[in-house]
């Protein structure tokens, strides 16, 4: 029984660390769009193809420690789906926000389906997956709401976007946090028996 708790030690420590990583990257990236981005379009247009890239990186990263991608179904289609989003991102610049903010919101509708799909295979496992498996819903009608805002005239930036990843965020920290105290509940009750 104490290996099995053992073996399974790293990967909670892992997926805490990886949701406090993620937590901190999509806390910056929001604090900028809101800031310095808005008057800087080079760096709202680097940072619009950063996110997507990044989000691919987090799932290679996070799948490899879990048996790779290929044993990680929903995160190698987050990961395929979020280099496409970036690469499409960076082919889309040119033509304006609006078709920007069409593909973010088609990425957010499928990237939060795939991280529900994850939340709900780690449930199991891990617990404290009912944040992540909200985030992936939430994403969902994010995702719609980019879109029919990018069907609209008006005016629409990178600050339309840094509402989706600040709820992201915050639903990282969640996560991170509800497994750092349920691995305290563990140790604490290790102790006493």
């Amino acid at each position: 029984m104490k290996t099995i708790t053992a073996a399974k030690s790293p990967d909670r420590d892992w997926l805490k660390t990886y949701y406090y990583l993620r937590f901190a990257v999509s806390a910056i990236w929001v604090a900028l769009a809101f800031t310095v981005a808005k008057a800087m379009p080079p760096l709202a247009a680097v940072m619009l193809v950063a996110y997507p890239a990044w989000d691919a990186l987090a799932n290679y990263l996070d799948a490899s420690r879990s048996g790779g991608l290929t044993r990680n179904k929903s995160q190698m289609l987050n990961f395929v789906v979020s280099v496409v989003t970036a690469v499409a991102v960076a082919a889309t610049l040119p033509h304006g926000m609006h078709p920007v903010l069409q593909i973010f919101g088609v990425w957010a509708v499928l990237s939060g389906l795939f991280q529900l799909l994850t939340g709900v295979s780690r449930w199991r496992s891990y617990g404290a997956q009912w944040a992540m498996i909200l985030s992936g819903a939430q994403s969902g009608l994010a995702g719609a709401h980019m879109l029919s805002k990018a069907a609209g005239a008006a005016p629409v930036s990178i600050a339309d976007i840094a509402p989706y990843a600040a709820f992201g965020a915050f639903y990282f920290l969640i996560s991170a946090v509800l497994l750092t105290i349920s691995d305290a509940r563990r140790r604490s009750n290790a102790v006493a028996a």
